[in-house]
This record gives C-alpha cells, structure tokens and sequence, in this order.
C-alpha cells in the first residue's frame, strides 16, 4: 500500500483520545464548519490518520445519502406528476 508521506515527515497513526473524538465530532456537527472541515480532515497530509480515514467514510455516507434523495426526490416527484395529470 503506498503512503502519501512527504519525504522526512512521519505519518500520525497514534490512536487519538476520548477528547480528540469529542471536540472532532462536535465540530463536525456544526453545520456548514463541519462539513468543510471534513474536507480538510480527509485531505491533509498532517492530519492523525485515524480521523482521516473517518472523514473520507463520512464523507462517502454523506454522498451516498444524498444520492438516495435525489433519487427518491425523482420517484415522487414522477409519481406526483403521473397522478395530477390523471386529473386532466
């Protein structure tokens, strides 16, 4: 598996705290600054590679789940559509 490591720069896997997780996950409930550090989290190469890996999971979630609304979004709008022109 190849690492993005700089040449001399040490990649941080130490598991982070109880703290860490906390204040990470506190800011990523904060609506816009969450997302947007979510962003840095996963593409920084000084991040703690534990949170990295998270925000990159978190971010596919977000994008699968906002997939799934679109396309149900299409599905009621179609049938909503389908059944008012049968009142024409």
């Amino acid at each position: 598996m190849e690492q993005n490591v700089l040449p001399g720069m040490q990649q941080d896997t130490t598991p982070m705290s109880m703290k860490d997780w906390f204040i990470t996950l506190l800011i990523s409930y904060i609506p816009l600054v969450g997302f947007i550090m979510l962003f840095v989290w996963a593409f920084d190469s000084t991040t703690n590679q534990n949170k990295k890996n998270w925000a990159k999971a978190s971010l596919l979630w977000m994008l699968i789940g906002i997939g799934i609304a679109i396309l149900l979004f299409i599905l009621f709008m179609s049938a909503f559509i389908g059944t008012m022109s049968s009142f024409e």
